[in-house]
């Protein structure tokens, strides 16, 4: 059964005044070409994307079971149209328990639910000295140990520290098997990210956090990305990265791309919360361990949205912020667009950038 909804759509051509058709994917898109600051209408954006979310509604994706399906339906609220559900380090058994719940949340898509891609495996390959909020259980990865996993659940993006010993060479290993890999919670040199880059890996776990920074005679992890990276992921709630470096990364890389990092706190109260085997605050409109440690965000992505606009991003670049470019780093050619055969995922937004309304695969919330 085909449905229709009019106003000022974002196209993969630009703006377009009219009527979108569609069913579970996008059938036609008909009108004209147009400024919306011309006119009073709603906009019509692709649905967000977040490639980082660890939680949301009191739950966390470390707690297995169907703690992913009220996590992607808490996201969906605000507009995210699909997800990576992401890992803590932890040990294997409790990595174990959070990719059976994520693979069944991935194999069937539940009513009011945002689409689970698969698996962001953050943890637990990384620097045990760079953990940032990430529990003490690093360790040094084989790809037999990455396999083993994705036979439980669909791995699409990998954390990495490559300056650990082997893990450059695996870097090479799982780019070539398909899965993205990304660089991060790392003590890296800015050698080592090159030498990452040269491997396979495509880009940044939360750029500027847990990375070595950038100095002018030691550009670090940091002066890595900002040199040579296509694509990295930020967290825009203004209290993990400072306007002034978000500005910086969005001159030096071109996809530069927004993930909430979101913990259980997200759409939650103030009080404690789980991540992974950290008891986090949430209080001052942050989430945090008990030494003040930024633990994750409560961010969600309509909000992510409008701080980009906030900080001077025409609405167009921001859309593609949240939703474009992470479909482009998975290689997700259906989502992520408005254009005939791309999936029915949008967002309808008033002129304040307010949600009011959320289609999933042609499905209204």
């Amino acid at each position: 059964m085909s449905s229709a909804i009019q106003g000022n759509i974002l196209t993969s051509a630009g703006w377009v005044r009219g009527e979108i058709t569609f069913s579970d994917r996008i059938a036609a898109i008909r009108g004209s070409s147009t400024d919306p600051s011309k006119n009073e209408e709603a906009y019509i954006l692709p649905g967000f994307i977040d490639l980082h979310v660890h939680g949301g509604g009191g739950k966390d994706v470390m707690e297995g079971g169907d703690a992913v399906r009220t996590i992607a339906a808490i996201h969906a609220k605000h507009g995210t149209t699909s997800m990576l559900a992401t890992t803590m380090t932890a040990p294997p058994e409790d990595i174990d328990l959070a990719l059976q719940g994520i693979g069944k949340a991935a194999a069937q898509r539940g009513k009011g639910e945002a689409r689970v891609l698969g698996v962001h495996l953050e943890g637990p390959f990384i620097n045990s000295g760079k953990l940032g909020a990430q529990p003490p259980f690093a360790r040094t990865a084989k790809l037999a140990d990455v396999e083993r996993l994705e036979a439980i659940a669909p791995i699409k993006l990998i954390t990495v520290a490559p300056e650990i010993g082997g893990h450059l060479e695996l870097v090479r290993e799982l780019s070539d098997a398909g899965m993205r890999v990304q660089i991060g919670h790392t003590l890296g040199s800015y050698e080592d990210g090159v030498a990452a880059l040269a491997h396979g890996a495509h880009g940044f776990t939360h750029l500027f956090n847990a990375m070595t920074g950038l100095h002018h005679r030691e550009p670090g992890m940091v002066g890595a990305a900002l040199a040579h990276a296509q694509y990295a992921e930020f967290i825009p709630d203004l209290l993990h990265v400072h306007p002034g470096a978000i500005r910086t990364a969005l001159r030096c890389i071109p996809q530069l791309y927004c993930v909430t990092d979101s913990t259980a706190a997200t759409g939650m109260p103030d009080g404690e919360y789980m991540l992974g085997r950290h008891t986090v605050m949430k209080c001052m409109g942050g989430v945090r361990l008990p030494d003040g440690t930024l633990a994750g965000s409560t961010l969600t992505m309509d909000q992510a949205l409008r701080n980009l606009v906030g900080l001077g991003l025409d609405l167009a670049d921001a859309s593609a912020r949240v939703s474009t470019y992470a479909a482009d780093y998975l290689g997700l050619q259906e989502r992520g667009r408005l254009a005939p055969g791309a999936y029915a995922d949008f967002v309808v937004l008033d002129r304040d950038l307010n949600l009011k309304a959320v289609y999933i695969e042609g499905e209204l919330l």
